[in-house]
């Protein structure tokens, strides 16, 4: 007579479940819509090409903007994140007069194969293919925070010949600095790892990863040759002040390296320090010529 009940509570409880993956991933996606996308470009009266390519059996999602005979500026996000978080630059009317200004989604967030995670190399490697496609014959600066700072120095130290400027905006670099908490481990196995919401998935996977990645790069920083500009908050909690000496010693063999800390800042200095970030970029672009 108990069989009942208890056949109904699983039902109920999976239900429950699955409820909860459908809300949670609805709400958690960390993306802009399609018709928000348009929306908001309209409504900047910008210009842009928001499309997709198929990179290595990869989809990979990116908008452009600014000029299509440029020099480009690639802003790479952190985690978690999409090419959202670079709104304000995709639409700066100086940096449109200027550049060619592309912003994609990392591989595993936004629309490009969302949740499906990947480490520090393999998503430069991918992301190194997609530039090589887009390449028009102009300079490439690549720009990226917190987890996109690593990544745009692997992406250098794989195709050398490709970029000319790095800057690093509140980057994570240093290995010993970089401490994952210990609840995250769990959070990559199966079936644990699914229940995990949307982009904070893939998010949770490469933070988990991050450190190691960073401990097998290290020992190749001093092969880093482009110009770099390091842009740190020094009051940034989640990837501490401390990341810069060590980028300024490792960083032995780059054409120029100049370095601008921010006192009583944190770790939100694209959106935080917006018009620093942006007079900063073009002093430093206009320097190079």
């Amino acid at each position: 007579m108990s069989f009942m009940p208890r056949f109904k509570k699983r039902y109920i409880l999976l239900a429950l479940v699955l409820g909860y993956l459908l809300f949670a991933n609805s709400c958690m996606t960390m993306r802009t819509s399609n018709r928000g996308t348009t929306h908001f470009f309209e409504e900047q009266q910008v210009s842009y090409i928001d499309t997709n390519r198929t990179i290595q059996h990869r989809n990979l999602h990116y908008i452009q903007t600014g000029k299509q005979d440029g020099s480009t500026l690639v802003f790479i996000h952190g985690s978690p994140g999409s090419w959202d978080a670079y709104k304000a630059y995709l639409t700066d009317s100086t940096l449109l007069e200027k550049f060619r200004i592309i912003a994609p989604d990392r591989p595993g967030f936004g629309k490009s194969d969302f949740r499906k995670s990947m480490a520090l190399k393999p998503q430069a490697l991918v992301l190194n293919e997609l530039l090589k496609q887009l390449d028009n014959g102009k300079p490439f600066t690549l720009i990226g925070h917190s987890y996109g700072g690593p990544l745009i120095v692997q992406m250098a130290l794989e195709q050398p010949a490709l970029y000319t400027n790095l800057v690093v905006l509140a980057g994570a670099l240093d290995p010993d600095e970089e401490k994952p908490e210990k609840w995250r481990k769990p959070l990559t196995w199966i079936p644990l790892k699914y229940l995990v919401p949307g982009a904070l998935k893939p998010s949770n996977d490469e933070l988990w990863m991050l450190k190691q990645d960073l401990k097998q790069l290290a020992p190749k920083l001093h092969k880093l040759k482009p110009r770099t500009l390091i842009i740190h908050g020094k009051e940034d909690k989640l990837v501490p002040f401390q990341n810069v000496p060590f980028m300024k010693a490792k960083f032995s063999g780059v054409d120029s390296l100049k370095i601008i800390p921010i006192e009583k800042e944190n770790h939100f200095i694209v959106w935080n320090q917006e018009q620093l970030v942006k007079e900063s970029l073009i002093q430093w672009l206009t320097a190079s010529k």
